[in-house]
């Protein structure tokens, strides 16, 4: 073995800060005498000094190392031979153990994507031909290509994903996000399922969620229910926070909290979800509940949006409203994706009097998820707040159309017509539209008995 051999199976072992050290001595010796590595040493090196900077999260100097490999890579089109290390001869060809060109690539993608810089992302990854993108590629792709709402390709790349790996369901659930129908989906998936036992339940699973994004929550809620009676997936985490999201969405407070206590008790280390959790509980008073819950959820993970959105929540129900702002931010900052984080800056900017930047998180949400009723409420809240009563209108009744006639749309609309006195009559029979949907939807309870004492 010579001294490369070693720092490969360093890398091997996960001995990143091991490699970092030697092979950063290494690269130094090779540069005060080029002559004592080959290119393609050399480019191993590179590859393996980017792997330990990257395993310790400088994304940016990582880059500019693995930048620097792909350019000596292009050195071995010139050269074959190899020289050997410190006078003694490789125990194997260079050549058969070299990193791979394509995960250079992918890892500079995932550098960029940690520094924010998605456009650079799409290119490393679109140099890379067609033929030689691995599922992890197509994926990443296919996210990147989602974010910056190039949704043709997108689709195109999850459909690659599925085409390799039938069972990649985040695939199938970002193919549903961009609106494609639950039966073609199901149709890149039927293969599978028809020649594996007791995978019969996928296809309720995609229909589930097929309804989930084209905001039929009810109906959605049914077939997780469907789908949670089976012996063989009951108690499942996943689909009990699904559920629990899904009663949030429809307004029904009680029975999202009810599962969503049954997830924690499933797994006492979920994050997913807690920070809706932490919203519901804030929302309902229970401020030393959401104070606790923040604290675990800290205990679990602070690389996670969800226990500084829960905080926040504890912040901004107890008016403390520059802390909520900056807990809000921290949450933005880990993960851009957050909805629940969007909303919790927006309703604190709002509180701050800073209408127009509120307004701009509201918007993001609602871009993000554009069938959750919270958004609109809390864009609608800030165009009354800004006395812009007539864009106020005009969304309510966009949300209403867009949506249907539920109780959280009716109220909604109403909210709205109850600012404007020649549509106040109007308010109160949408109000009394949506008691009738459901009547103990406690928004409606409420504007309903303000209208009576007025």
């Amino acid at each position: 073995m010579n001294v490369i051999d070693h720092v490969r199976d360093m890398v091997a072992a996960g001995l990143y800060s091991n490699v970092r050290l030697l092979s950063s001595l290494l690269l130094t010796m090779s540069d005060n005498n080029p002559e004592f590595f080959s290119p393609v040493q050399k480019y191993q090196l590179l590859v393996y000094h980017a792997d330990s900077l990257f395993h310790d999260k400088e994304y940016r100097n990582a880059e500019s190392k693995y930048k620097i490999a792909l350019q000596q890579k292009k050195a071995l089109t010139k050269t074959t031979k190899v020289r050997p290390a410190g006078g003694s001869a490789p125990s194997t060809p260079q050549t058969q153990c070299l990193p791979s060109e394509i995960e250079v690539k992918y890892k500079m993608a995932e550098c960029y994507t940690m520094l924010r810089q998605e456009r650079d992302a799409v290119a490393i990854l679109d140099t890379i031909p067609t033929r030689q993108r691995t599922p992890k590629i197509n994926m990443m792709l296919a996210n990147l290509y989602k974010k910056a709402g190039q949704e043709r390709s997108a689709v195109t790349s999850y459909k690659e994903v599925l085409r390799q790996c039938p069972l990649a369901m985040d695939a199938i659930l970002g193919l549903l996000s961009l609106s494609v129908k639950g039966a073609e989906v199901a149709s890149l998936t039927m293969n599978v399922i028809q020649s594996i036992p007791n995978l019969d339940w996928l296809s309720v699973w995609i229909k589930a969620y097929a309804f989930v994004h084209t905001g039929d929550n009810t109906r959605a809620i049914n077939a997780i229910c469907s789908l949670e009676k089976k012996s063989l997936l009951r108690d499942n985490v996943d689909l009990m926070g699904s559920l629990a999201d899904l009663y949030f969405r429809v307004g029904d407070s009680k029975n999202a909290i009810l599962k969503f206590e049954q997830a924690q008790m499933l797994d006492p280390y979920i994050i997913k979800g807690m920070d809706v959790y932490g919203y519901l509980l804030a929302g309902e008073g229970r401020l030393e509940d959401v104070e606790n819950l923040g604290g675990r959820l800290f205990n679990i993970s602070d690389q996670h949006a969800e226990p500084w959105v829960v905080s926040g929540y504890q912040c901004l129900y107890s008016k403390r409203y520059s802390r909520a702002l900056y807990l809000g931010a921290k949450a933005i900052q880990l993960n851009s994706n957050s909805v629940q984080a969007l909303l919790l800056k927006g309703a604190a900017l709002r509180a701050l009097g800073r209408i127009q930047e509120a307004i701009i998180h509201f918007r993001e949400a609602m871009r993000l998820s554009p069938c959750r009723m919270d958004c609109y409420e809390g864009l609608v809240e800030c165009y009354l707040a800004s006395n812009s009563i007539r864009e106020a209108m005009v969304m309510a009744n966009n949300v209403f159309k867009t949506l249907g006639p539920n109780a959280q749309t009716l109220t909604l609309f109403a909210t709205v017509c109850l600012e404007d006195p020649m549509t106040q009559e109007k308010a109160r029979t949408l109000l009394d539209k949506a008691l009738a949907q459901k009547s103990d939807y406690l928004k409606a309870v409420v504007k309903k008995s303000r209208t009576s004492e007025s």
